[in-house]
């Protein structure tokens, strides 16, 4: 294996790990605040759905972006009055919040775009104007012919060149590193980098994170000190929202161009196993999805793997990331320990 081939499988993995990244972070701040929550899978297809469509049907990925925030929002709304305010079951509330996802956004993708459950391609093309075009007359009737015309902007995410990266491209090794692997994403990918420090420094470095934390391990010393408990883990729910909306959006408008039915293909899943692996740490969630992202990359790149004696089979290989988590699940549940409160709805005591 040489150097091209190990950074086009890195440039990969970076690549595939950032939607799990994103929606590892998304349930530690949940579960960090005592709310159990495997509705992510279904956050991620609702906020890649919105996205998509959003995107195709005005062409801005940023509208696309935002639309995807407020369609995980709204899944996170409702589990968050499902499990925090009426005080039901949180692993019932998340699998209702998959199914809801599922369904909806298969029948508003047929209804909308008549596609089969999927949204157009997101490229500059006539199949994407057919469906934009209609809008633009609307909203040119309503705001005036010059105020939609920002809405050129591109549908999908562009690349990012960081500084420099053409310049030491050619230095040996670490120039290929920084131009192909670290430069040259599109930016939810940086941000989703970003927020592992920033999410390490919320949770211990601020007060928010501290009644954050105690929320997950003991609400009723936190309602002792008079802080509400409802309010704290509300803000964790809707940060998992946030983080999910960004996840989805990025699958549909930044790795994919468009959604299709069940694009999120268990990620959701994986990155819950990938959180336990963490034990709940920020930079635990880093190299724990890290490592998903990587044996994905090593999957596409070799559907048979020949190992000389013997060839893995593509079956296998594509199976890997979801073995893993299989096994990940099984070794770790036990020795990964949650948050005390965490699944538990909080009673005030009077």
């Amino acid at each position: 294996m040489d150097l091209n081939t190990v950074i086009q499988i890195l440039d990969s993995a970076v690549r595939l790990m950032t939607p799990l990244l994103l929606a590892c972070l998304a349930g530690l701040y949940s579960e960090r605040a005592g709310v159990f929550d495997i509705g992510l899978e279904g956050k991620m297809l609702m906020a890649a759905f919105s996205a998509a469509a959003v995107a195709a049907l005005t062409g801005n990925v940023w509208l696309g972006l935002m639309a995807g925030l407020l369609g995980s929002l709204m899944l996170s709304a409702i589990h968050g009055l499902a499990s925090i305010t009426f005080r039901g079951n949180q692993l019932i509330s998340g699998v209702a919040m998959n199914f809801l996802a599922s369904g909806l956004t298969v029948l508003l993708g047929q209804k909308i775009f008549g596609l089969g459950g999927r949204t157009p391609t997101l490229t500059p093309g006539a199949e994407l104007e057919a469906q934009v075009t209609p809008f633009r007359i609307w909203l040119s009737g309503i705001t005036g012919p010059d105020a939609a015309g920002w809405l050129t902007a591109t549908p999908r995410l562009s690349d990012i060149t960081l500084p420099l990266a053409e310049t030491l491209r050619p230095v040996p090794v670490i120039g290929p590193l920084y131009a192909e692997v670290i430069s040259g994403h599109s930016i939810l990918v940086y941000v989703a980098f970003l927020m592992v420090p920033l999410t390490w420094w919320v949770l211990y470095r601020t007060r928010f994170g501290l009644r954050l934390r105690a929320v997950g391990e003991n609400p009723a010393s936190v309602d002792t000190a008079g802080v509400s408990v409802t309010r704290l883990r509300f803000a964790a729910v809707a940060i998992a929202g946030l983080l999910c909306g960004l996840a989805g959006a990025y699958l549909a408008t930044g790795l994919s161009a468009g959604f299709v039915k069940e694009m999120t293909a268990g990620r959701g899943f994986i990155a819950l196993a990938a959180l336990i692996f963490a034990k709940w740490r920020p930079w635990g969630a880093l190299g724990a999805t890290f490592l998903f992202g990587l044996l994905e990359a090593v999957a596409n790149r070799y559907p048979n793997l020949d190992l000389g004696i013997v060839t893995v089979p593509s079956m296998f290989m594509n199976a890997l990331p979801y073995i893993l988590t299989v096994i990940i699940l099984a070794g770790f549940v036990g020795r990964a320990i949650p948050p005390r409160a965490g699944g538990e709805p909080y009673v005030k005591e009077r």
